[in-house]
This record gives C-alpha cells, structure tokens and sequence, in this order.
C-alpha cells in the first residue's frame, strides 16, 4: 500500500507492505535512526514519537494508520542550530545516559510537558514509567524533565 506521512514537516511517502510498523517506516523509509527499537512490545518506549502531537511507541502502530498524519522524531525536535529546551534540559542535567532510552525518553517528556508544563518529581516519574532506562539512572532524567519545564532542579 502507498502511504503518506508527514515526518518532521517534510512529506515521505513510499509503497510498503500493508503490516510495516511505523518504527521501520521510520527508521528504513524516512531513514531516521534516532528512534530505537528495543522491545517490539511497547513495554520499553525507546521507539515513542509523536503522532499528531501525541506520544505513541511506533513499534506497535502501522504505517499505514499514521497515513495522512504528521509523526514528529527526536530529529525533529530541534529547529535552526539550538537544541530543543528537552535536549537542552538532557544534556545539561546528565540524563542521557548510554543514549539508548533517550529518543524516546525525550520524545515523551515533550508530551507529558504538553499537557503538563509543570510536573512535580512524582508525576514525571509516573509519566515515563513507560519508558525504561537500561542504565536505570531516572534521577538524572527526572531532573532533565523539571529543568526542561522551567522549574528548579533541586539538588
């Protein structure tokens, strides 16, 4: 089937077979690499992106249903030569670990600031425990995310 997607404001489109997932028609169509495959299952979050704004893990949503739809990667995050504020917040708070879990850790952390611009600790964590860190060093990400929304990091 032919399919149509806006991915980081440029169109892609590209016949592909009716059960791609979206994290392969990313990664193999679109050529972005920055969203990992980790699990297949949706239980580690390393593929999440945005569709329509809202996070998804890509590793269990077609391609063919995001036809039409815009899909935002952590490649398209940044706009000009300056880091996204999430980026920015990561790499200053030291939460990107082996960089693993990071796409998608940042890619859920601009959803949850969305709907929630000022998080406490608490409700980062529970925003992201769908995404799980290899390395398990949540401290520092739970710190990227407050930093990210403004607020102070506590130390």
């Amino acid at each position: 089937m032919r399919v149509s997607i806006e991915v980081n404001g440029k169109t892609v489109e590209q016949e592909v077979p009716d059960r791609t997932l979206l994290v392969h028609y990313l990664r193999d169509t679109a050529g972005l690499t920055g969203t990992n495959i980790g699990c297949d299952t949706t239980s580690c979050g390393a593929c999440t992106v945005l569709l329509d704004g809202e996070s998804v893990k890509s590793c269990t949503v077609l391609a063919a249903q995001a036809d039409g739809h815009e899909v935002t990667t952590v490649e398209g995050l940044a706009s000009g030569d300056g880091l996204h504020p999430v980026q920015r917040a990561f790499r200053e708070q030291h939460g990107l670990q082996c960089g693993f879990c990071t796409p998608g850790m940042m890619m859920a952390t601009v959803s949850l600031l969305k709907e929630n611009p000022k998080p406490t600790r608490d409700e980062a964590r529970a925003a992201l425990e769908g995404n799980l860190c290899r390395c398990t060093g949540y401290h520092n990400i739970v710190s990227a995310v407050i930093d990210a929304s403004g607020q102070e990091v506590a130390r």
